[in-house]
């Protein structure tokens, strides 16, 4: 079992010291995911939300998100990223129609971007739930999950099965 190394001598919380870890490629893909009615589900589809296009903006907030993810956790440390991507998918659902959200975060660095992609994955559902909430606030996000990670000294790590 892994140890925890986010606290200090005190047991008090502390950013864990990295700059002896080598820099590696590392990446994380997160998934997340927001169900939304049929009415909610044409409109986006058919780019016709009154706030603009839904995908579009949620896409740019997620990417923000991942950029700015070291200021809002607060034991993650600022990271250059060099590449965010966000694709989405589709599955008709016995509830509505539930929109799959893949966030996608590379860096080459000396800790990963678990946390970018798993922010950036939720902060592109947040965002579709505040462009669609006048026409329901219904809508149901997550579940928010880690699907796979590459690089860094805990080594390699894949999801078996998608989580529901």
């Amino acid at each position: 079992m892994a140890e925890f190394t986010h606290f200090n001598d005190e047991g008090r919380a502390k950013m864990v010291d990295v700059s002896d870890k080598p820099e590696t490629a590392r990446t994380a893909i997160a998934h997340s995911s927001i169900t939304v009615n049929h009415d909610i589900f044409e409109k986006i589809s058919n780019n016709e939300m009154k706030k603009g296009d839904v995908l579009a903006v949620a896409q740019v907030a997620a990417v923000m998100a991942a950029k700015k993810t070291w200021e809002i956790i607060p034991m993650c440390h600022p990271i250059p990223l060099t590449g965010v991507d966000i694709a989405f998918r589709w599955e008709e659902e016995e509830a509505g129609h539930k929109l799959m959200i893949s966030a996608s975060v590379k860096t080459k660095g000396n800790t990963g971007v678990e946390m970018e992609a798993l922010t950036a994955a939720s902060v592109c559902a947040l965002t579709i739930y505040d462009m669609c909430k006048a026409v329901d606030k219904g809508m149901v996000i997550g579940p928010t999950y880690l699907v796979e990670k590459t690089g860094g000294k805990n080594g390699d790590f894949k999801r078996e099965k998608e989580v529901q």
